[in-house]
């Protein structure tokens, strides 16, 4: 993007008082970003009233540097770094699944792999950001799968799920899509500051915020609809009831996108969000395919568990099959196996240092399962 449209674009976003709604309303009404900040000060008054117009007459403070800011983020004069671009809707570049929604943003900032935005074939995987170990490993194992499928997996940076579905999706090289709550300057949280590097290597990340924009916690349900906006359906891997990636779910449900949810037990905050979703309605998966088979998607070739694993199935082994999916204790699994104290704490030790048991506290196992 060249000068004179981008400080077009910076001062009407930037203008105080006036909003995505008017910005669409000027854009309609003058056809172009230039000539709506070059309009009559009568002719806008008409479009957005008083009040939106004076704060358009007025050039937003700081302007001209984040004019120069963006220049020189986007013309990086370095081969090898990652391609950047600035993207305002009516661009060919633009996402055409994002255009399909109520409130799709004006501007993205894009980093990585700009062919990602024109796919047809994105898929949403989101959940908490405590996630338990079996939620975490569930969210990569997923997106691995799905990404070998050919689908690209869009999530939000986050901890937790988020990271694990970048993760996933990473892993089976189709790539992924991280939509971010700040500036593409900065990264939040500071621990994923790796992972977005390899994102921005293999994937692409994507904000509609300008440059400088730090995390505020308004921005992350803006960034939600995005993520929602972006694809064919949203999975829902693990979420409390007063879970952002709800909000997710129900942006996909309004965008007319559909909403997949990974069942848990009924003992577990972080499922009670998913059952939720459930009794409203949303498809209830236990693997990948199950979400394939939505589209019309002929069963996988190659899906297959992800997890570490010990060279047994899970049904060969019968200290897994005897823990099912809840917390249990040592003496529960001494009365449901009839093995000894002491071989079922080595089988235990061995399942742990696979990755297929975790050790809770109160001398609690959980089974960790691979989609």
């Amino acid at each position: 993007m060249e000068r004179p449209e981008l400080e077009a674009w910076l001062r009407l976003l930037g203008a105080p008082g006036v909003g995505r709604a008017s910005a669409r309303k000027l854009l309609a009404a003058f056809g172009s970003v230039e000539a709506t900040v070059e309009a009559p000060v009568t002719a806008l008054r008409e479009v957005v009233g008083a009040a939106a117009t004076k704060s358009l007459s007025i050039a937003p403070e700081g302007l001209a540097a984040a004019v120069e800011m963006a220049l020189a983020w986007q013309h990086t004069g370095d081969p090898d770094s990652p391609s950047r671009a600035i993207i305002p809707v009516g661009d060919p570049r633009y996402p055409v699944q994002l255009l399909d929604t109520a409130d799709p943003p004006l501007l993205l900032y894009a980093q990585g792999s700009l062919d990602l935005l024109l796919t047809d074939k994105a898929i949403a995987i989101v959940g908490s950001r405590n996630p338990t170990p079996q939620g975490e490993q569930t969210a990569r194992d997923f997106a691995r799968n799905l990404g070998d499928a050919g689908w690209v997996i869009v999530s939000g940076l986050a901890l937790g799920v988020d990271a694990a579905a970048h993760e996933g999706a990473l892993a089976s090289g189709q790539g992924t899509i991280a939509v971010v709550g700040t500036g593409l300057d900065r990264v939040y949280p500071r621990s994923h500051l790796g992972l977005a590097h390899r994102i921005s290597q293999a994937g692409l990340i994507l904000s509609e915020f300008a440059l400088g924009t730090p995390p505020m916690a308004a921005h992350f349900p803006l960034r939600n609809r995005v993520i929602a906006g972006l694809t064919k359906g949203t999975l829902v891997v693990e979420a409390a009831l007063q879970s952002g990636s709800l909000i997710t779910a129900r942006l996909a449900s309004e965008a007319g996108r559909e909403v997949f949810a990974i069942p848990g037990s009924i003992h577990s905050p972080q499922s009670r969000g998913c059952h939720a979703l459930i009794k409203q309605g949303a498809k209830l998966v236990e693997t990948a395919q199950d979400v394939l088979d939505e589209f019309g998607v002929p069963p996988l070739e190659r899906a297959q568990p992800l997890g570490p694993s010990t060279g047994q199935t899970v049904g060969a082994d019968p200290i897994l099959e005897a823990m099912g999916h809840e917390l249990v204790s040592l003496d529960a699994l001494v009365a449901r196996t009839g093995w000894s104290t002491q071989d079922i704490n080595i089988r235990l030790l061995d399942l742990e240092l696979s990755g297929r048991v975790v050790r809770r506290p109160g001398q609690l196992f959980q089974r960790i399962d691979t989609a």
